[in-house]
């Protein structure tokens, strides 16, 4: 049983990974860009070989629906922000977290993973009663333990996204 809120979260985090992982580890190249239906945010390739993501400053009525290298590209957007924050960092600006491709996007989450890891097995008690500093704004009165906590559940809903995108395409094809 866990004995400190980091080890609770830690243990909730490698629960998390472990389900994430499931579906990472059976990703093929072809779920990456399949769009399950006409309205889908993606990444495009532009002439320029970057990859760029849909993007709308307010929600669209209805909502797209995203690819896996979209949820992919997310993950990987909202996780080196919120690294950044914690670790001290200038965080980077949305058009700066660039997706790597399908033959890297699983390489690039298993490496932030690993810097999430490093990051979290760093922090003490009193590291987790401070303010947090992403991804509310000051004066909230949360956490960096809630943002902790925030980062696990926000990975979990994006991994049931891509299980449950990976295993449309795999029944549709």
């Amino acid at each position: 049983m866990p004995e400190t809120p980091r080890e609770l979260l830690r243990w909730q985090f490698d629960l998390t990974w472990s389900l994430f992982e499931y579906h990472l580890e059976r990703l093929e190249p072809g779920d990456f860009l399949w769009e399950p239906g006409p309205l889908c945010w993606t990444v495009r390739r532009g002439e320029d070989g970057v990859w760029t993501p849909d993007w709308a400053d307010t929600e669209p009525d209805p909502v797209p629906v995203p690819t896996v290298a979209w949820v992919t590209w997310h993950i990987g957007w909202w996780w080196s922000v919120t690294l950044d924050h914690l670790r001290g960092r200038t965080p980077r600006d949305r058009e700066d977290v660039v997706w790597p491709g399908a033959d890297e996007a699983v390489t690039w989450l298993r490496g932030l993973r690993t810097e999430w890891l490093e990051a979290l097995d760093g922090l003490g008690t009193e590291d987790l009663d401070a303010p947090a500093p992403f991804p509310w704004p000051p004066g909230s009165g949360l956490t960096v333990a809630h943002t902790v906590a925030w980062v696990n559940a926000e990975l979990m809903k994006n991994a049931a996204e891509i299980g449950q995108l990976r295993m449309l395409r795999a029944t549709r094809t």
